[in-house]
């Protein structure tokens, strides 16, 4: 195995999309040394799958995730599953668990209704799919591993937080907009020439959609997942129910799992229980005096909680496929309208 550098696995995963020159630099090493250590770290599965952060809500979308009890029994049977479930374009995240629950996947779609038939086919499809929980997912803050970190003076390269969901206006997106998301939700690591091709647009109209995209914070950034099984790293979701709950406490509490490096997501939900929170790190005595730490901290607020350790990520995205399937087929059905790069003038393709 490549012999790993926490700095520097802590910048990549954190930016996919990141310069290597940029990484070379804050970690003064040189860009062949850093290029060389990335494809290592592709190669033998450490980093893998980059996908990139869109806030759903701006879609006017909604999220559910759908726990699974014992639906499959031989490994046979999983990768058969998790094959016909990644050909699903609602489904934009899915992962093992090793608990009370065997699989995860969580589902975006436009009403609760549309979430409740996708979900019907799925079991349709694979029948041993029968027993499930499912919550709604309210809002999510993502924060950064700065676990890893050897060197504290790289913290503040990332945002400490990121939050998706919730309730937002519902936006509307240009022609031009949605392709350029369309193929970074396929290949977050295109470059700007590669994708300004693909869709179809020159390179500056594409620096410049992709700019405004992340100054609307449509897009938040751009990570890799981390296969933490090959790291020796312990990562567990902490289901918690919570009652006599306050916005002040609420807020305390949220405070609280910022300053907590080991948490890496906190995810805000209605359904058998309030709230669930990640937390990673190589020391797993570490994770028990945390969480006796937090159920401490905040007696008041936490009626009942439960653990369950993750073991292995196969898909995950911000954005379901179907949303662009849709697009294109509104697109084929009307004359396209652009505006000419170099010119002042409006053009329609017939």
């Amino acid at each position: 195995m490549v012999k790993i550098n926490s700095d520097l696995l802590y910048l990549i995963a954190e930016n996919s999309r990141g310069k290597i020159k940029d990484i070379a630099q804050l970690l003064k090493k040189s860009p062949q040394r850093i290029k060389y250590t990335l494809k290592s770290l592709q190669r033998e599965g450490i980093l893998y799958s980059p996908y990139g952060i869109f806030d759903y809500s701006y879609f006017g979308l909604i999220m559910f995730r759908v726990y699974f009890k014992g639906g499959y029994i031989s490994e046979k049977d999983k990768i058969e599953i998790i094959k016909k479930l990644s050909e699903n374009n609602y489904i934009v995240a899915m992962y093992e668990l090793n608990g009370e629950f065997d699989l995860c996947m969580d589902i975006e779609s436009p009403n609760p209704s549309h979430f409740n038939k996708e979900l019907r086919k799925i079991c349709n499809l694979i029948p041993s799919l029968n027993n499930f929980k499912m919550i709604l997912n309210l809002v999510t803050h993502i924060y950064p591993r700065s676990y890893l970190l050897k060197s504290p003076n790289l913290i503040n390269n990332f945002e400490q937080e990121i939050i998706i969901g919730g309730d937002r206006e519902v936006e509307v997106f240009t022609e031009n907009e949605m392709r350029v998301m369309k193929y970074l939700l396929n290949n977050p690591l295109l470059r700007v020439s590669h994708l300004a091709k693909l869709s179809g647009i020159n390179i500056k109209t594409a620096a410049v959609v992709l700019k405004t995209l992340k100054k609307r914070k449509v897009i938040k950034g751009f990570k890799y997942i981390i296969d933490t099984n090959k790291l020796g790293i312990y990562k567990f979701r902490l289901f918690l129910t919570l009652h006599n709950i306050s916005q002040e406490r609420e807020s305390q509490m949220l405070d609280h799992l910022l300053k907590v490096r080991e948490v890496v997501q906190v995810n805000k939900t209605i359904g058998d229980w309030n709230m669930e929170i990640d937390i990673e790190s190589q020391d797993k005595t570490r994770i028990k005096h945390l969480i006796s730490q937090l159920r401490e901290e905040f007696k008041d607020l936490i009626e009942y909680f439960n653990m369950i350790e993750f073991y292995e990520y196969y898909e995950r995205t911000y954005l379901p496929r179907y949303m662009f399937q849709q697009f294109e087929e509104a697109v084929q059905k009307e004359p396209r309208i652009e505006i000419a790069p170099e010119e002042d003038v409006v053009t329609i393709e017939k």
